[in-house]
């Protein structure tokens, strides 16, 4: 998929992509009578929706981590959590959610809620497998209704 789809954030041209997804994937005659979402389960592609907030997460990993020019972003602020709601939250670093108006409300939520595990990782390449692991059971990678879960009232809730 080509980087001008993938950012396209228009509804109509997303929702257009994925009649074309739809069609094409039943072109492959053994897959032809099998329900959309298996189709794409048999092929491992990811419905555009969930390519999308995948995207959004390795972004935001790489401005955290510095891999993009710290002159070009926003500075990130962190709450250092107590060692008491570490344990319970998995992370000692939050981002504070008000700084960042243009960052969703979900993709900030999403970070603040895993674990060191995946936000410490070293390389991008780390990070996107643990990402993956992490995200395996998604009904959003293959299902168009399906939404995102393990976000939103999760997250911490932070209010300054």
């Amino acid at each position: 998929m080509s980087m001008g789809i993938y950012l396209s954030t228009q509804k109509s041209d997303a929702e257009n992509i994925e009649r074309v997804q739809k069609r094409a994937t039943k072109l492959i005659t053994v897959l032809s009578k099998k329900p959309h979402s298996e189709r794409l389960k048999f092929l491992n592609s990811p419905i555009l929706k969930y390519s999308r907030y995948r995207g959004d997460m390795i972004e935001l990993y790489k401005m955290v981590k510095g891999i993009y020019d710290p002159a070009c972003l926003p500075h990130f602020e962190f709450v250092e959590l107590s060692d008491n709601l570490t344990k319970t939250t998995g992370d000692k670093y939050k981002l504070i959610q008000h700084l960042y108006k243009n960052l969703t409300k979900m993709v900030i939520s999403t970070w603040n809620i895993w674990s060191d595990y995946v936000v410490s990782s070293n390389t991008v390449n780390t990070f996107k497998h643990r990402l993956d692991k992490y995200w395996c059971d998604q009904d959003v990678m293959y299902n168009y209704s399906a939404d995102l879960h393990g976000t939103g009232n999760s997250a911490i809730a932070l209010s300054y």
